[in-house]
């Protein structure tokens, strides 16, 4: 079984998780933070973001892989995977702005989220 569609992106998401966890490491060298953040708001931001991209993602490529598995349609396989790439990039970066609450980072959650039920849901379709 070859996952072509979920293969390519899960190859760039690996890109921005490490992007993310460069971002990571630049502000622990800058502010010489071993462990934890330091108290340095920037480096907390970071953490979370990349954090909250290592909990979402796996399950979303889990699940993108099972559609594409089980015969969904390239459309949706694609629709699903950008959806989710989408959602993540555009969560890195609300989570990158001033503000502690963009609109780049509600949106991208609700697309994470919407990947995550609209797979969930077509899975247990196709088991019915």
């Amino acid at each position: 079984m070859n996952l072509h569609i979920t293969s390519v992106y899960a190859a760039l998401l690996g890109l921005l998780f490490i992007l993310l966890s460069f971002k990571v490491s630049k502000h622990r060298l800058a502010g010489h933070v071993s462990l934890g953040d330091g108290g340095n708001p920037e480096l907390a931001l970071a953490i979370r973001a990349h954090a909250n991209f290592a909990e979402y993602v796996p399950l979303g490529l889990i699940l993108l892989g099972l559609v594409e598995a089980q015969g969904g349609s390239v459309l949706a396989t694609h629709a699903l995977g950008g959806g989710l790439l989408l959602g993540r990039v555009l969560h890195a970066w609300g989570m990158a702005q001033p503000r502690a609450v963009s609109n780049a980072r509600k949106i991208g959650i609700v697309f994470t989220w919407l990947v995550i039920v609209i797979a969930s849901v077509l899975l247990l379709a196709r088991l019915a």
